[in-house]
Formats: structure tokens, sequence, C-alpha cells
């Protein structure tokens, strides 16, 4: 038992030494710089490619901000036409253009010609016979079938 005990201590103390030499040491050394490299380059990439990601955020966020600057400088230049002028003139003036005249219907007359959405009744679409010959027509006309009149 004893010797084992000193194998074993013999085995540790080989090893030790063997950590002492020179070539085991650079190997050491080497492996660490290896590894502290490695993990700089890993956590480089990992910066850029979060990098790249804003930088692809914020370009959309720029054209959509361009985009948007277009729209206010199109509507800019209708408001600024002389047909929204005159849409406007209509709406809020009541005013027309030179020879139109202007009908006024009291709001009775008009609302009684109107149907109101909810209040209308469900419309069943109807087709004529007219209509329906001139589909039977094009159907024949499409699957290339000879009718004779």
């Amino acid at each position: 038992m004893n010797t084992k005990i000193q194998e074993i201590i013999k085995k540790i103390q080989d090893r030790v030494l063997r950590l002492r030499d020179v070539r085991v040491a650079g190997q050491v050394v080497f492996v660490v710089l290896v590894l502290l490299i490695s993990w700089s380059g890993v956590k480089s990439i990992q910066s850029n490619y979060a990098l790249q990601k804003q930088i692809t955020g914020m370009s959309q966020q720029n054209d959509l901000q361009a985009l948007q600057n277009n729209n206010l400088k199109l509507g800019n230049e209708y408001y600024k036409s002389n047909q929204y002028l005159e849409l406007s003139a209509r709406q809020n003036f009541g005013l027309a253009a030179a020879g139109e005249k202007l009908v006024v219907v009291p709001k009775e007359v008009a609302l009684k010609r109107t149907v109101l959405f909810n209040d209308a009744p469900a419309q069943v679409a109807v087709t004529t016979s007219k209509e329906r010959n001139n589909f039977e027509a094009w159907v024949n006309f499409f699957l290339n079938r000879r009718v004779d009149r």
C-alpha cells in the first residue's frame, strides 16, 4: 500500500517537473493566447453583427421618413393647386364657377330619395335574359363552342 502511494506521489512529481519544462510552458502560453484571440474575434464579430442590425434598422427608418416627407410634399402641392382651392371654395363657402347654377334642395326632399344601408332590404341580384345571353356567349367563346343562331 505504501508503494502505491509512493508511485502516485512520484507520478505527480513527474508531472509537476514537466510543467516546469520550457516547452510545456510555451505550449500552455500558446493555447491561452489562441483562446484569448479567438474570444476577441468572436466578440468583434458579435458587435459587428449588432451594429449592422442597427444600421439596417436606421436605414429602413430613413427610407420610411423619406417616403413620408415625399407624401407631405405632394400633399402641400395639392393644397397649393387650383383644383383644391376650387373644391374648398365650393365646400366651405358654397361658391360656384362662372356659369354654374346652385340648386338648393331641402333636406327632407333629399333624404326622401336616399336609402340608408341599415334600413335597406337585402337586394337580390337579378340578371336579365339579355345579360344571361351575353354571359353565355362569352362562356361559349372562351370554351370554343359553336352556337348556331
